[in-house]
C-alpha cells in the first residue's frame, strides 16, 4: 500500500492513483452525515423555546440539554479516531450512524427532560464515532494531493455548513412541524449511510493500532466538563467559591491528562505532537476561530427573534446569505492554499471577522434589519479558512497510521472552540445583560416577573406579556436595550479573540508553504521534521 511505504520511507513505484467516479460519489457518504452531525451542534438554537415549553426543564437541564452533546462529541473523538485505526473505518461509521439513527428517535419521543440530556448525550458518543471515521476514510480513498485537497475542502464545508444551515434547517421544521423535527431529520440520512457505506466505502484499518485508553478519554471529559460549567455558572450568578471550585477541578483533572499522556507508552493524545509547530500553531488558530463566532452566533439568532420579533423561519433565511458565502468560502479556500500560505489566508479571514465584529458591535434595539444581516454576512464567511484548512495542515503533519487520531484531535480542538464560544462569549453576554438590566427594571413589577425578567431575555418576554400594557411595554424595552448591550459586549470579546488568532497564523504559521508546494520539498521547520520522524519511529517501534 502506498500510504504504508511513505511511512516506512521507501520510495513510490509511480504517481498515486487518482479518485474515480466510485470515490466522488462515496464522497457524498462521508459528507452528508459530517454535516448533519456538525448541525446537531445548533439545531436547537431556535428550537430550545419550544422544546422547553413541551418538557418543562429547569435551567440547568436546559443548559445541559444543549451543551452535553458537543462536550461528550469533543471528548471522545480522539478516542473514536484510535478506535476507527483498529476496528476499521467503515465499521465504524457503520455503527455510529446506526446509533445515532435509533437514539435520534428515542430523543423525539421522550417527554422526560432528564432522558433529554441522556439522549443528547448518547448521539454525541455516536457523532464521535463517525467524524475521525469519515476523514480517515476520505485519505484512504483520495491518494492524489490534489484531489485529496478537494475532497478535505468539501468534508471541511459540510461542517462549516452544518454549524451554518442548523438554525434555517431548525426554522424549517419549526413552521412545518415541532421541534420533534429536529431530531427526527437525522433518520433518513444515517440510513442512507448504514446502506449506503458498505457498496461504495473501501474496508480500511491500521493492523497493530494503539491500544484504547478509555480512562484517558474519560479525563478529557472530566477536564472540559467542570471547567466549561465553572464558567458558564460565574455568568449566571451562582456562588462564586462552587464555580471557581469547579474551575479548579477541571484544570487539575487537565494536569492529570497530561502526565498520564506523556508517561504512556500508547497515550491516547500524543503530547509531542505539539513540539510540531505546524500542528501547535494550527490548534491554536483551530479554537480560537471557533470560539469567537460560537457565542456571537447564539446570542445573534436570539437578538433576531426576541428583539426584532422575526419568526424561527425569517431568523433562518437572515442567516442564510452568511452561511452560503460560508460554504462557497469553505469550499474555495483549500484551492487559494495551493498558491498562498494558508497562515496568511487564515489570518485575513481572522482579521475580516474583526471588522465586522466590531460592526455588530454598534447594536442597539432600533438597529435596521440590514445592518444586521451585512455585519453578520462580514463575520460568518470569514472564519471558513480557518475552519477549513486546518484539518489537512495537522492530518498531513503526523504519520498515515495517525491520521485518525490526529483527524479526532482537530475535530475535537473546533468542539471545544464551539463549546468555549457559547460559555466565554455567550456568559460575557449574559453577564452584561444582567448588570445592565439590574437597577433599571420598572418599579412595582411581582417579584417572579423581575427574577424572570433578570434570569435571561426569554424570561423578560415572557414576563412581559403577563403585565399590563404599559408595565409589560416598559420592561421589554429595558431587556432588549440590555441584551443589545451584552450582544455588543460579546461581539467586541470576540473581535479581541479573532485578533489574536490572526496573529498568530500569521507569525506562528508564515513557515507554511502553500500546499500544491508542500509535498515537493523537506519541511520547511526543523522542529516540525523532529517531531514527524519521531512519530515515525515510535510507528515503527
Amino acid at each position: 500500500m502506498s500510504s504504508a511505504n511513505d511511512a516506512a520511507g521507501q520510495p513510490d513505484s509511480g504517481p498515486p492513483p487518482t479518485a474515480g467516479r466510485r470515490e466522488w460519489t462515496a464522497l457524498a457518504i462521508l459528507v452528508l452525515p459530517t454535516m448533519l452531525l456538525f448541525m446537531m451542534l445548533t439545531i436547537l438554537f431556535l428550537a430550545i423555546p419550544y422544546l422547553a415549553a413541551d418538557l418543562e426543564p429547569s435551567s440547568t437541564q436546559t443548559l445541559w440539554i444543549l451543551d452535553i452533546y458537543g462536550f461528550l462529541m469533543a471528548g471522545f473523538l480522539v478516542l473514536m479516531g484510535t478506535m476507527a485505526d483498529r476496528i476499521g473505518h467503515r465499521n465504524l461509521l457503520i455503527a455510529g450512524a446506526a446509533v445515532f439513527g435509533v437514539v435520534s428517535v428515542a430523543a423525539a419521543t421522550t417527554e422526560d427532560p432528564a432522558m433529554m440530556i441522556v439522549w443528547r448525550a448518547v448521539l454525541g458518543l455516536a457523532g464521535a464515532a463517525q467524524v475521525p471515521a469519515t476523514l480517515g476514510l476520505i485519505f484512504t480513498m483520495f491518494h492524489d494531493a490534489k484531489q485529496r485537497g478537494v475532497a478535505i475542502g468539501a468534508w471541511a464545508a459540510g461542517i462549516s455548513g452544518g454549524v451554518a444551515l442548523g438554525p434555517l434547517l431548525s426554522g424549517l421544521l419549526l413552521d412545518a412541524f415541532s421541534w420533534r423535527a429536529t431530531f427526527l431529520v437525522a433518520v433518513p440520512v444515517m440510513a442512507v449511510v448504514v446502506i449506503g457505506a458498505p457498496l461504495l466505502l473501501p474496508k480500511h484499518q491500521y493492523a497493530g493500532g494503539a491500544r484504547l485508553d478509555f480512562f484517558s478519554a474519560l479525563l478529557l471529559l472530566a477536564t472540559m466538563l467542570p471547567f466549561i460549567y465553572g464558567i458558564k455558572s460565574i455568568a449566571t450568578g451562582e456562588e462564586l467559591t462552587l464555580s471557581l471550585a469547579a474551575i479548579a477541578v477541571g484544570l487539575l483533572f487537565g494536569v492529570i491528562f497530561v502526565v498520564r499522556q506523556l508517561r504512556a507508552c500508547a497515550p491516547l493524545l500524543d503530547i509531542r505532537l505539539f513540539g510540531n509547530r505546524t500542528v501547535s500553531g494550527t490548534l491554536i488558530v483551530f479554537v480560537l476561530a471557533p470560539t469567537g463566532i460560537g457565542g456571537v452566533y447564539l446570542m445573534f439568532s436570539q437578538f433576531l427573534q426576541l428583539v426584532k420579533d422575526l419568526s424561527p423561519i425569517e431568523t433562518g433565511l437572515a442567516i442564510l446569505p452568511a452561511a452560503l458565502i460560508l460554504i462557497a468560502v469553505a469550499a474555495f479556500s483549500p484551492i487559494l492554499a495551493r498558491r498562498v500560505r494558508p497562515g496568511y489566508i487564515m489570518a485575513t479571514g481572522l482579521g475580516v471577522q474583526v471588522v465586522g465584529y466590531l460592526l455588530l458591535a454598534q447594536v442597539g434595539p432600533g438597529t435596521g434589519l440590514p445592518w444586521l444581516i451585512a455585519s453578520f454576512i462580514v463575520i460568518y464567511p470569514a472564519v471558513a479558512p480557518s475552519m477549513t484548512l486546518p484539518n489537512e495542515l495537522i492530518v498531513s503533519s503526523v504519520p498515515p497510521e495517525k491520521a485518525g487520531a490526529a483527524s479526532g484531535l482537530s475535530s475535537t480542538v473546533n468542539d471545544l472552540g464551539i463549546s468555549l464560544g457559547v460559555a466565554i462569549v455567550g456568559s460575557i453576554g449574559v453577564a452584561r445583560y444582567r448588570s445592565e438590566i439590574d437597577g433599571n427594571l420598572p418599579g412595582g413589577l411581582p417579584a417572579d416577573a423581575a427574577e424572570a425578567a433578570r434570569d435571561n431575555l426569554d424570561g423578560a418576554v415572557a414576563a412581559a406579556g403577563t403585565l399590563p400594557a404599559g408595565t409589560g411595554d416598559s420592561l421589554l424595552r429595558t431587556a432588549r436595550d440590555a441584551f443589545a448591550s451584552g450582544l455588543s459586549a460579546a461581539a467586541t470579546t470576540a473581535a479581541v479573540i479573532a485578533a489574536v488568532g490572526a496573529l498568530v497564523a500569521a507569525i506562528w504559521l508564515r513557515h507554511v508553504p502553500p500546499t500544491g508546494q508542500a509535498a515537493a520539498g523537506p519541511a520547511a521547520d526543523p522542529g516540525d521534521e523532529a517531531v514527524r520522524s519521531g512519530d515515525t519511529a515510535g510507528a515503527k517501534a
